[in-house]
């Protein structure tokens, strides 16, 4: 088999992002500021040669794909298997409500995210199963091409654990993807290998992270 390349590329700075708040599959619209990175995103991938682009549905994913694919020339393939963790109760809340409301659950989430389960949402285990199936089959309908693939925080640092193969309680040791980077990986043979995460430095002073209490 081919090798395949992956471009794992989180979203834009959103709304949620700019108020500090937890966003699963709700759908809100990037910033000025998250456009302004989806499109210097955009400049650094018309280095990487891509032949096909997937993007998560929800519209702060999917709006940044757009700015790729309109440079491109390319379709942007919607699956919703790439969206965020979906996190039941913690939907659209702040990040400091969540740390009273929630404190054990969510203590959880900050400290040890891998062993992590949102309140009425998904688990990371169950997140992490649904995008490393995604991008298997992504990878294997497309062998040997390069794939844009662009969705969400947890998703891509589940992904990066995956690829570097720890534990679900060693996943804390992996830091978040910052809004509107580039994540980098290969399929070869059934195997996912790791080659450069989180790359942001053509972002510039556009460069956003998110908070120490997530």
């Amino acid at each position: 088999m081919k090798a395949t390349k992956l471009y794992l590329i989180r979203h834009g700075e959103s709304e949620a992002n700019a108020r500090d708040v937890f966003l699963g599959h709700t759908d809100l619209e990037l910033t000025a500021k998250g456009k302004a990175q989806a499109e210097q995103t955009a400049s650094f991938l018309q280095t990487v040669n891509a032949d096909v682009i997937y993007a998560s549905d929800l519209q702060r994913a999917y709006h940044t794909a757009q700015a790729t694919a309109k440079r491109l020339g390319l379709p942007v393939v919607k699956d919703e298997r790439l969206r965020e963790i979906y996190c039941g109760e913690w939907e659209n809340k702040s990040f400091s409500y969540l740390q009273e409301a929630y404190k054990e659950s969510y203590g959880v989430w900050c400290n040890n995210v891998g062993l992590s389960q949102t309140d009425g949402g998904e688990s990371v285990e169950e997140l992490q199963a649904r995008i490393v199936a995604a991008l298997q089959e992504i990878a294997e309908k497309n062998s040997g091409k390069t794939v844009l693939v662009f969705t969400h925080a947890t998703p891509i640092r589940c992904f990066a654990g995956y690829c570097e193969k720890k534990s679900l309680a060693a996943l804390k040791e992996i830091p978040w993807a910052s809004n509107a980077s580039v994540t980098h990986a290969v399929y070869r043979e059934g195997e996912f290998t790791l080659v450069e995460y989180s790359k942001d430095d053509f972002l510039g002073e556009m460069k956003t992270e998110l908070p120490a209490n997530v």
